[in-house]
Parts: C-alpha cells; structure tokens; sequence
C-alpha cells in the first residue's frame, strides 16, 4: 500500500484570453507541475504573487477542470486528460475541501453560520435528523474555537479572523481527509495569524488531516510544512523537505526567496546577503522560452533559452529545476 494520498502528473491549467485559431492566446497559469502528498503530511507551496499556486490548488480539486494531466486520489486516477478520463467528484468532495483565501467573499453574506456550515451536511447527507445536524453544526463551530450563539448570526457580524474560522468549520463538516489551505491567514492580522496556523496544526494532529498549504509568506510555510515547493511563473523550479529547502535551497529564485524572510537578530541580519532580483516577473500570456526564470536570472545563459530544465532529484528527497546548479552553489 502506498502512503501517497494526493498526486499529479505534469499538471497543466491554461485560460483562454482572447483571439481566434492559429492566434488563440492563453493564459499558463500552470504548466506541467509534478508532486505528491503524503497521509498526514503538509506539503507547502510559495511563490509571489501571480506564480500559480491558488490555481494549482483549484485545480487539483477540480475546481477548475484541468487543461492537461493525471491527478491520483488514494490510488485512484481521478482526471487523466489522456486517458479521457474524468470521475464524478461528489463521492471526493467529502474526503477533500477547500478553505479560501478571503473570508469576506467566501461566505454567502444570506445565510447564518448555522446553514454555511450545516449546507455540506445537508448535501452528502451526513445527519440523520435536525437535532443531530444541529448538534454537528454546534461540534464543528466548537472544534474552531466558536460557540453555539455564533449559530444564528450572519458573516458581517464576525471579524476577519472569526470568518476564517467558520470558513474551517464548513471544510471540516463533512469529515475530509485532505484540505487545500489556500493562503488561508493573509487576510488577517498579525495577531490572528498564529492562532488561525496553531488550531490547524492541533486539527491535523487530532484528525490525521493532510495540508496542501498554499502561502507567499515563506517563515509561515517553513513553520508548518513537512516538505516546501517554490513555484515561480506556473513552474515548480525547487521541491524539498522543509528543513533542507531553507537552510540549504539550490535554486538561485529560492535562494532570492529565502534573503528576505526577516530575522529577529539585528547582528545577523546585519551579516546576511540580501538576494534581490533584477527585473520584473514575466507576463504568463507570454512566458519566456526554456527556463521562466531566466530573465531574472543571473546565471542565465544561451542553454537556459534554449531548454526548459527537467526537475532532477540531486539529492534524496530535494528536486531542483536549473540547467547550473554548480555555478548556483
């Protein structure tokens, strides 16, 4: 039996943005993107802004129908664009959710907190009568941090933070095994974040969940990940356990990642290089060719346009995408 829980297989998610035939333009939001999860790991994705990472996340649920590739599910091939095939994911929403970036838009202003988070309970059928929908409505709210008076408001009488947490509640109703965490803290205060990021550790703890956490914040992502992806333009340019990655990143878009995270000690900030890239990120209408990162890249020479570089495992565990990872390092 494997222990891989989610895998996709050279994921790809273009949208269309306009013209016709020959001149058809896309935007490539995600182009051939490879990696997998383990039971009960949180595998982090960063990258700024732009990069993929929400996108890739949708797509992995199916939010988004996928444009190419093979996304697997406990062993089971749930899209293969090749294979034609494409299962019908009611029977998967149960076992995988989504907790959104905004907590102002993703809950529906109309209804109470009651109803957003019983409404997966009433669709999968979960409670056998009102009294025990309410009492695991009542048992959600309670597992976030909220209480049973919350029930019967509406979202515009909730903080930020307290949205976020009903936002949990109504991933948790049914039970998943897998979340999609997509940037689920950069909305909220400081404060509220580290409250919001240690209830999802103590739920993955008490649930045996596993996390594909999606954030640009890198000290936030190294905190509760197993493993950390860099995406950079709908690339995976670096995959490695989350230790490995930020002590001894390959990468030079990594590298440049991992400079700015800030340090508490003025003596060693002092002392570190920041890594700041020239230039501006690449439009996904029109990506470079061979490596994306090349145009930023201060090693970047002919073989970079020329080839897009393979994710190779240099080490057990740590894949790099980069054509000179010996001038990098």
């Amino acid at each position: 039996m494997s222990n891989r829980l989610v895998e996709v297989q050279h994921l790809q998610q273009y949208f269309p943005a306009g013209g016709f035939g020959k001149n058809k333009k896309f935007v490539q939001a995600v182009d051939d993107v490879s990696f997998y999860i383990n039971k009960g790991e949180t595998l982090g994705l960063v990258g700024e802004s732009g990069c993929g990472k929400t996108t890739t996340g949708r797509t992995l649920l199916r939010l988004y129908e996928p444009t190419d590739g093979t996304i697997i599910y406990d062993g089971n091939v749930i899209f293969d664009k090749k294979k034609k095939i494409a299962v019908d994911m009611l029977p998967y929403r149960k076992k995988m959710q989504i907790v959104f970036q905004d907590p102002y838009a993703s809950l529906d202003p109309r209804m109470t907190i009651g109803d957003i988070v019983g409404e997966a309970i009433d669709i999968h059928k979960l409670a056998a009568s009102k009294q025990e929908r309410y009492d695991m409505i009542i048992d959600m709210l309670r597992q976030v941090g909220l209480n049973s008076e919350h029930a019967n408001r509406y979202p515009h009488e909730f903080s930020g933070g307290q949205r976020q947490r009903v936002g949990i509640a109504r991933a948790l109703a049914v039970n998943p095994e897998f979340i999609v965490c997509d940037e689920p803290i950069s909305a909220l205060d400081v404060s509220i974040q580290a409250q919001v990021i240690n209830m999802f550790e103590d739920l993955q703890e008490k649930r045996g969940l596993t996390y594909l956490f999606i954030a640009h914040d890198l000290s936030v992502v190294k905190h509760i990940s197993d493993r950390i992806g860099v995406m950079y333009l709908g690339k995976l340019v670096e995959l490695a356990d989350s230790r490995e990655l930020t002590e001894r990143s390959m990468h030079p878009y990594t590298k440049s990642l991992i400079s700015a995270i800030p340090i508490a000690d003025p003596k060693v900030a002092k002392a570190s290089k920041r890594i700041v890239l020239e230039g501006d990120v690449p439009s996904p209408l029109n990506p470079p060719s061979g490596c994306r990162f090349r145009t930023r890249c201060p090693y970047a020479d002919e073989t970079c346009a020329a080839c897009v570089p393979e994710m190779r495992e240099v080490e057990p565990g740590h894949f790099v995408a980069c054509h000179h990872l010996d001038k990098c390092n």
